[in-house]
């Protein structure tokens, strides 16, 4: 069989695990590779979080319930114990007891929610658990929800508004160890734990062992897929269309509060071709760099490999759209094929993919100009702890590892938002990029 990144790394896990210090280490899927080495290669160590922050009536959130309801989930979910790390010159998890700290959150003297918020995930430190908590009791005194950005948080309070006193909860958890599917079914479990009173010597012995041959094997068949993926026509095809990528936008050593803005956009949620949503972060990216390059712009895709148990972890590879900026507008056609010809390819790991490009004398660092996400909120159930269900809410300003990012989520309408390192990208000109975003978008939608 031909060699690949992917099955090299089979080769050194099967190494690892089959020494006698190796029993407690579970493989990587590619996308946690990435996130792995990403960390790894940042000056700060910082990890790639996804946090989910919900409101609750002042005073019906219980502390020591809910720790005791996160660490039943990672008793529960291998990947929810374990740390990710470099053993041996190999990516690996290391599971460890389930433990889950909660941070009671309190903001500073004339400090809003939110900007306690920001903080405290500022200070993550990467070498702890990969599933935190952190409550913070808001008075309804003066939070603005806008911290240092300038710009609205999406509960778009008035500076100075009073509003009704609450408990935010923020669930985060470190990239690696989740996907969009795991975040659906963590906030599910979340509350079904905390109602039952479930903390984590409620998991018995025999079922944490069955837990973790299932995400051992998901995660094998996950990696034989990717090195089925990683075949030489896969590879040339990705040198190939790759080629001509290379990213635009400085690195900002220390970014600071990121910018944002968003709107809703007329028109069915689910009816967004992907493709238009590429060309409009094309159109982004023309305002931001300028015409005649070739930024990437990385989207997450993909899912369980078939005959995994659905297990809690992060399955997702991040793709490469090469989005060039020339002054001709591409066909809307040509992107639509372009598209679904990469997606035959799309789990061809990421590194794999960045080697591919640099070997056909690209030289794109595999940094990504900018990120692209779908959020599908309609399947995602919002956490109801005990009796009372949350209201999900947003905290803007925390750090973006690209220079702007899209997202897109489908609820009740679409709601488009873009956010931006402010200390790569001018203000004004993010908002006009914005814009072109939200205008390319527009005219992208079917006509209904």
């Amino acid at each position: 069989m031909h060699r690949s990144i992917t099955g090299s790394y089979l080769d050194r896990y099967q190494r690892l695990a089959g020494g006698g210090d190796g029993a407690d280490l579970l493989p990587v899927t590619g996308a946690q590779r990435r996130f792995v080495l990403v960390r790894a290669m940042d000056p700060t160590g910082r990890p790639d979080t996804v946090p989910l922050f919900f409101a609750f009536p002042s005073g019906s959130v219980d502390a020591g319930r809910l720790r005791d309801a996160a660490e039943h989930l990672a008793a529960r979910h291998p990947v929810l114990r374990a740390r990710a790390g470099v053993f041996r010159g190999t990516p690996v998890l290391r599971t460890t007891s389930p433990s889950v700290p909660l941070e009671e959150v309190r903001p500073a003297p004339g400090e809003g929610v939110r900007d306690a918020l920001r903080r405290a995930l500022g200070a993550w430190h990467p070498d702890g658990p990969p599933l935190r908590l952190f409550l913070a009791r808001d008075t309804g005194v003066r939070d603005t929800g806008l911290g240092d950005t300038g710009l609205r948080d999406a509960d778009a309070r008035d500076a100075g508004e009073a509003h009704p006193a609450e408990d935010v909860v923020a669930v985060v958890l470190d990239h690696a160890a989740c996907d969009g599917q795991s975040l659906a079914r963590i906030v599910a479990d979340l509350g079904e734990a905390y109602l039952s009173r479930l903390g984590a010597a409620d998991v018995p012995a025999d079922e944490q062992a069955a837990g973790l041959a299932e995400y051992r094997e998901a995660v094998l068949l996950q990696l034989e897929a990717e090195h089925r993926a990683s075949s030489p026509d896969a590879l040339a095809y990705w040198g190939e269309r790759l080629r001509p990528v290379g990213e635009r936008a400085p690195r900002s050593g220390r970014p600071l509060p990121t910018g944002a803005a968003e709107l809703d956009v007329a028109g069915d949620p689910s009816g967004v071709p992907f493709a238009t949503l590429l060309d409009a972060c094309r159109s982004a990216a023309r305002v931001l760099y300028g015409a005649g390059h070739v930024p990437p712009i990385g989207y997450p895709w993909g899912g369980r490999p078939t005959g995994a148990s659905p297990v809690v972890g992060c399955f997702l590879n991040t793709v490469v759209f090469p989005a060039g900026t020339d002054e001709a507008r591409p066909a809307p056609e040509l992107t639509a094929t372009q598209w679904w010809d990469d997606l035959d390819r799309a789990d061809t790991p990421f590194d794999e993919v960045v080697h591919a490009a640099r070997t056909a004398g690209s030289r794109w660092s595999g940094a990504l100009d900018g990120l692209l996400t779908v959020d599908d909120a309609r399947r995602r159930p919002a956490l109801r702890l005990g009796g009372v269900t949350g209201r999900e809410t947003y905290v803007d300003g925390r750090p973006v590892r690209a220079p702007f990012a899209v997202s897109v989520v489908q609820g009740p309408t679409l709601r488009l938002r873009m956010v931006w390192d402010r200390a790569v990208l001018d203000d004004d000109l993010a908002q006009d990029a914005f814009a072109a975003l939200a205008g390319e978008l527009r005219a992208g939608l079917p006509v209904g």
